[in-house]
């Protein structure tokens, strides 16, 4: 099984081919701008280069801006604090000079890595079962959907299901989003949750990817708890933040 430490040096690897730099540079002291450049092996749901996307595994923020952009980027990161640069009010003063050049903050979003010597299979009391890519032809439900993507179809490759008497209550999935990272969803029906379903369906695929030599990851929104339990529970850990901006007229079609 990979350390803690092959896991960490996969994801940054994973940042710094999206971000256009170096898996170093998050490791750095100070701040990094860095221009956009899309690359064939970002994450498969990214289909375009950046127009301002932040990010930070700690130690500093790695921000990939466009070139228009980099200046007033740079003076914000420098004004504030790392933390506070990813959180409201200082927020505002990022978002509002985006705003002049017709973007907004869209995304902003936690992402767990597996403490593999904290991670370890979980049970529920229900049966679970090992479901891949064959078997998902008819779960493309409503149910199902934070397990699977129906618009990328093609990336759903393994997944663990819990079983009352025949009856699929629980349902967690993983999408190859990325060569070596796989990420997580997962779903339970609203009648059979806090039961500890979600952790066992959780943990379990957890292992089951590291043991196809993938890294596992989980994300959340910093406010979702639930989700956030969820993945302390299974023994992933938070590992890096990303704030994302999009146009106005993308921000406007997600809200209507």
């Amino acid at each position: 099984m990979m350390t803690n430490e092959e896991i960490y040096k996969i994801a940054r690897q994973q940042s710094a081919i999206e971000l256009n730099c170096s898996p170093e540079d998050f490791l750095l002291d100070e701040n990094k701008i860095t221009t956009p450049y899309f690359h064939e092996k970002a994450r498969k749901y990214l289909t375009e280069p950046f127009e301002c996307q932040m990010v930070s595994y700690g130690s500093n923020i790695v921000a990939s801006v466009r070139e228009d952009l980099q200046e007033m980027v740079a003076a914000y990161l420098k004004k504030y604090e790392m933390a506070h640069c990813f959180e409201t009010p200082n927020l505002h003063v990022l978002n509002d000079n985006l705003q002049k050049a017709g973007l907004r903050v869209c995304f902003m979003a936690e992402y767990f890595l597996p403490d593999v010597n904290q991670m370890k299979r979980l049970d529920c009391g229900y049966e679970m079962r090992i479901l891949t890519a064959k078997d998902f032809v008819d779960l493309y439900k409503p149910e199902w959907s934070n397990a699977l993507c129906e618009s990328r179809k093609e990336l759903d490759v393994l997944g663990v299901a819990a079983f009352d008497a025949g009856k699929m209550v629980g349902f967690a999935a993983c999408s190859a989003d990325g060569e070596d990272m796989w990420q997580i969803g997962i779903d339970v029906l609203p009648e059979y949750r806090r039961q500890g379903i979600a952790a066992a369906l959780t943990s379990n695929l957890a292992a089951e990817i590291l043991a196809r030599g993938k890294v596992p990851f989980y994300c959340a929104a910093w406010s979702n708890i639930k989700s956030v339990r969820n993945a302390i529970k299974c023994g992933f850990k938070p590992a890096w933040v990303e704030l994302t901006a999009k146009k106005v007229e993308f921000v406007e079609g997600m809200n209507r």
